[in-house]
């Protein structure tokens, strides 16, 4: 009995310490790993817009970023804000972001989708949301490469009401048509450290205590000079799956401090309960379904002629 636990001792001792060399390893062999750089030029477009920047350039661009099954919703932010119009006399273009999946068939979707409605930014990368970096680098680079002449740019996401009449109104009283920068503010952040938080960022790939400022990247707007400014400086910039953190230390870099495009609150990532006259003077809201943009957008522009209470 006593050579038996003997035995089972032993056998416990050699599998901790097993253990505890696998960590050590382990630990050291992570500790060695290279972070990751982006490179300009990185993978190869799939599919570019059939936009004509310098002969139309427009006054807006909005840039959405967009998974490859959300068919639905593009759908209908292309018969809703996303739809080519012109605001006050200045032409308003709207683009999705998409990056490339492993289903053959969601692919050729998406290629068809894009032959039919000209409006699909695509690259090779991997779909997924801690690619959203890569995404919105592709949008970068696209207005550098190929519509610098915009004068702005906005970047949102699928699930988001923009208020292109409001936005255009706001930005054509802006003085300033460069190194500007705007969105809902986040000036006081830090990483989140705990390892099951989907923003969850270790001290290897942001060894600081604190983000510079940036803005929520459900959705922001900037002079189309950024684009060029933020792609050329991303490749000496730490990389971080947190796109809109990302971006802020591109600015940070650069110098560009992001600023309030108004002096009451006019992006809600939080999401706001709709009504015709509130939304008059939002820019931006989060937590948007596809069916309730469809109704939010009538209703818009069904009361844009009528007078709201206190108005």
């Amino acid at each position: 009995m006593t050579s038996l636990k003997m035995k089972v001792t032993y056998l416990s001792l050699v599998l901790l310490g097993a253990l505890c060399l696998y960590f050590i390893i382990s630990k050291l062999t992570s500790s060695k790993e290279k972070p990751y750089v982006f490179k300009k030029g990185d993978g190869k477009f799939l599919q570019l817009p059939e936009i004509n920047c310098k002969q139309n350039p427009p006054f807006l661009v909005l840039l959405v970023a967009s998974a490859q099954d959300q068919v639905l919703a593009r759908s209908v932010i292309r018969n809703t804000w996303g739809r080519e119009r012109l605001v006050r006399g200045k032409r308003i273009n709207t683009l999705f972001l998409l990056g490339a999946g492993p289903k053959k068939h969601i692919a050729g979707e998406v290629s068809q989708e894009g032959h039919l409605h000209r409006d699909i930014i695509q690259k090779d990368f991997v779909d997924t949301y801690y690619n959203l970096t890569l995404k919105t680098l592709m949008g970068m680079e696209w207005v550098h490469r190929f519509c610098p002449q915009a004068a702005f740019v906005m970047k949102t996401d699928t699930d988001m009401f923009v208020n292109v009449y409001y936005l255009t109104d706001l930005l054509l009283q802006k003085n300033r048509a460069a190194q500007f920068f705007t969105g809902f503010l986040k000036m006081n952040e830090f990483p989140i450290r705990k390892k099951y938080n989907k923003w969850f960022v270790s001290k290897f790939e942001y060894p600081w205590d604190k983000y510079p400022p940036f803005c929520s990247g459900t959705g922001y707007v900037f002079s189309s000079d950024i684009a060029r400014l933020v792609y050329n400086v991303s490749e000496s910039v730490p990389f971080l799956k947190l796109e809109d953190v990302f971006v802020g230390l591109c600015l940070a870099r650069l110098g560009v401090r992001p600023q309030p495009l108004h002096t009451e609150q006019t992006f809600f990532p939080e999401g706001l309960s709709f009504s015709p006259c509130r939304f008059r003077k939002v820019v931006a809201c989060h937590f948007v379904r596809p069916q309730d943009l469809l109704s939010y957008w009538h209703a818009l522009e069904r009361s844009l002629g009528d007078a709201c209470p206190g108005a």
